[in-house]
């Protein structure tokens, strides 16, 4: 509610000053006479020593002598009471007390663009949008030339609370390239105000241009990380990580999010290890949950990484918040593939013991397999006859099953001639 505090001061100050000194006038203005301004002076000076009602009342002495006012000073008297009630917070009466300011007529200009600019301020935190454009029209009336920057802001507020976005966009754009042609730094407000109308426009690449200028100018965290979830929406995942990870190394990422979507991106962008050693570090500083989720992934980027080892401890200690045996089952094809036979066979009958398997029949083969490399031939056979019972692997399981049938006569015959 305060934004428009140093406006109205230096409405206030106005006072001190008679018409002849103040700007050119389109009309020629009454001088403020010295019994009223010494008056209205008392008045401010109850009021800046916390004694508002006493002010006040000083107010309401001069406004019984209204009819012998000219219009300067009941402008200024209508300006005193308003700066008053806006000191109280109430903004409701002050706005109405400015709003008599500028019906005055003459008065001068400085006064009267001063005080429609700070009414179509306080219009728009009274969330009186409409009002608050009406205001800013009659300003930019009396103001001429082409509209400030500062007038282009209020513009886009107004018409971004009013949901009215198409006309938001031009006036806060211009604002911006305003102020980038003569080089100076746009308020950072003014970027977050278009980021936020792109979005709502749906103009997600422009989100990302405004982020981009926004880092360039403020490099805050929070601008990184809304980068790369934009990228991320625009399904950018190279320029995803690489802002995440030049985030990463400003020390931006602090939050367990920011780093759980910093080892997404690598596992995404076919960086398996990256990703796994910084969802490890992050689990282990406790910045990241280790719940099964984060598990799943961690497990998959040891994985992908070729990490054996790690890889079956991480599969384990999913498996172990997991109510199916999928995560058992994939540790048993992980071990199979590393010809660890034994441990390959004990994870798929976890896995088949646990239940809720998409593909039961896997496991059976998972441990035919891993019979058979052990030369296990009676236990292969068993586990591939099972695997036939299953539709998906029926065929599969029959081409094992002969090839281990042979496999143990072969062994069988070299045996019998060890014999002979």
């Amino acid at each position: 509610m305060r934004h428009g505090l140093l406006v109205i001061l230096t409405l206030s100050i106005l006072a001190i000053f008679p018409a002849e000194l103040l700007s050119q006038e389109r009309k020629r203005t009454p001088a403020l006479r010295e019994q009223v301004y010494s008056q209205l002076s008392r008045a401010q000076q109850l009021a800046d020593g916390g004694d508002i009602q006493a002010g006040l009342a000083v107010l309401a002495a001069v406004e019984s002598k209204l009819k012998s006012m000219n219009s300067y000073e009941r402008a200024m008297l209508w300006n005193f009471y308003g700066f008053m009630h806006y000191g109280q917070d109430d903004i409701t009466t002050a706005i109405s007390y400015f709003s008599k300011v500028v019906e005055e007529d003459p008065i001068p200009d400085a006064l009267l663009q001063g005080t429609l600019f700070s009414l179509a301020q306080l219009a728009l935190g009274q969330e009186r949008y409409q009002d608050s454009l009406d205001y800013l029209a009659k300003w930019q009336q009396v103001v001429g030339g082409e509209p400030q920057a500062k007038a282009l802001v209020l513009r886009a507020q107004a018409l971004y609370q009013m949901k009215r976005y198409d006309e938001a966009l031009p006036p806060i754009v211009a604002a911006i390239e305003a102020s980038d042609k003569a080089g100076q730094r746009p308020d950072e407000n003014w970027y977050v105000l278009a980021r936020a109308i792109y979005f709502e426009l749906d103009q997600i690449d422009r989100v990302a241009e405004v982020l981009v200028q926004m880092i360039k100018h403020y490099n805050k965290a929070e601008y990184w990380v809304q980068l790369a979830g934009v990228c991320a929406q625009l399904g950018e995942d190279k320029k995803q990580l690489a802002v995440l990870e030049a985030a990463q190394v400003q020390g931006y990422l602090t939050k367990g999010q920011d780093i759980l979507n910093l080892a997404q991106a690598y596992f995404v962008n076919d960086v398996p290890y990256k990703a796994a050693v910084t969802l490890a570090q992050a689990i282990a500083d406790g910045k990241v949950e280790a719940n099964l989720r984060n598990l799943k992934l961690l497990a998959q980027s040891w994985v992908a990484a070729r990490e054996t080892d790690k890889a079956v401890a991480a599969l384990s200690q999913a498996a172990a918040l997991s109510d199916d045996g999928e995560l058992d089952a994939q540790r048993a094809q992980v071990l199979l593939n590393a010809e660890r036979n034994d441990e390959a066979m004990l994870a798929a009958e976890q896995a088949l013991e646990k239940g809720g398997l998409k593909q039961p029949g896997n496991m059976h083969l998972v441990i035919g397999m891993a019979a058979l490399n052990k030369a296990d031939f009676n236990v292969a056979l068993k586990a591939f006859a099972a695997a036939k019972q299953f539709d998906e692997v029926r065929r599969t399981a029959t081409q094992w099953e002969r090839y281990a049938g042979a496999e143990k006569e072969q062994a069988e015959r070299i045996e019998a001639l060890k014999q002979s």
